[in-house]
């Protein structure tokens, strides 16, 4: 996918869309100093382009479940790669808890939202089993990090938006985001709420009208209930941009276990949450971050600086791993899939 240039009003207008995914075209219009004519248009162009794409967020912590857990390998590298895809699509992909996956030759992570730690382990166990049959282990299992909502703390969940301020040049002036998946408070939904929540989830894009259509219900009902989605934090909106389209070339995977004599402060992790950091799970002794980076430059000297905060401060034991991504090598076998999971949960509840 070869990246194109955007012009800085394209920039602009892509940073607010990334920045904030639930306002409208008019109030994002005057928090950018758009015109709003001009921002339709780019934001139509931006779009058919294929530069971003629009996620509802099912907030699971609300429907009973219990965690988020993130999972990856270091394979033998002389099985193919497309063999290894193939195996795990038929036979680990399939699972409804897993909702982003990629790998590469040596290896590869995916993540994962449960209701507990039972399908997890099952998912996981299974993994362990395909992989060994197939000699894709190398001398390591594969690595298990789980992060149950009621001990951890996520205050960054597939955000871009500091990325993009880095990479356009754009002045980001707001405060924290707040924590993803912290309401402990279960809800129940009727049936025709889950019809709506679960068509929601599908189709992010569609309007009231649409909603309505798919699920047999007025536009009136279909807005009331989403209004309570959004605002009882049920569901939450992600404008994800195309990365590769951007220039962004490299990922970073870093798992990192804490000295367990010198466990970090919020300021600790915060120097650790940088402007590269597209997602952050943390809890009391181990973190993953994933970061995405325009040059191998940056990538190299972010990491760098990571690691030489934690030694200075103390709060390693061991080194962490630190692995990158390519791009070009990389292939994306689960993206962003938040239907299935969804589904199952109201199919059980």
């Amino acid at each position: 996918m070869k990246p194109r240039l955007l012009t800085k009003n394209e920039q602009h207008v892509l940073y607010g869309l990334v920045t904030y995914p639930t306002l409208s075209d008019s109030a994002l219009s005057e928090q950018l100093n758009i015109k709003l004519s001009t921002l339709t248009s780019i934001k139509r162009r931006l779009e058919t382009g294929g530069f971003f794409r629009t996620l509802t967020v099912p907030l699971v912590n609300r429907l009973d479940c219990e965690l988020l857990a993130i999972i990856y390998t270091q394979f033998n590298p002389v099985i193919p790669l497309d063999q290894r895809v193939q195996a795990t699509k038929k036979n680990i992909e399939i699972f409804d808890e897993i909702f982003f996956s990629v790998g590469e030759q040596e290896k590869g992570f995916s993540i994962s939202l449960a209701q507990n730690y039972t399908a997890i382990g099952r998912i996981n166990e299974i993994r362990t089993e395909i992989f060994g049959k197939l000699g894709l282990l190398e001398h390591e299992y594969p690595h298990e990090i789980i992060f149950p909502f009621e001990t951890s703390h996520i205050p960054t969940f597939f955000d871009c938006s500091r990325l993009l301020a880095t990479m356009f040049s754009i002045d980001d002036h707001r405060s924290q985001q707040p924590q993803w998946f912290h309401s402990l408070e279960p809800v129940t939904l009727t049936k025709k709420e889950q019809q709506v929540y679960i068509a929601l989830v599908q189709h992010p894009d569609a309007t009231t009208q649409d909603i309505g259509d798919i699920v047999n219900l007025s536009r009136h009902t279909v807005s009331r209930m989403k209004q309570k989605f959004f605002s009882e934090n049920l569901l939450q909106t992600i404008v994800f941009p195309n990365l590769a389209l951007l220039g962004v070339d490299f990922l970073g995977f870093s798992h990192i276990p804490f000295n367990p004599h010198n466990a970090p402060n919020n300021d600790d992790i915060a120097v650790l949450n940088t402007p590269y950091t597209i997602l952050l799970a943390q809890k009391k002794f181990e973190a993953v971050l994933i970061s995405a980076y325009p040059t191998f430059q940056e990538y190299k000297e972010d990491e760098m600086k990571k690691l030489r905060f934690l030694k200075e401060n103390n709060l390693i034991s061991s080194p962490p791993l630190m692995s990158m991504y390519t791009y070009g090598r990389m292939i994306v076998i689960k993206d962003f899939d938040f239907v299935s999971l969804t589904k199952k949960i109201f199919a059980s509840s």
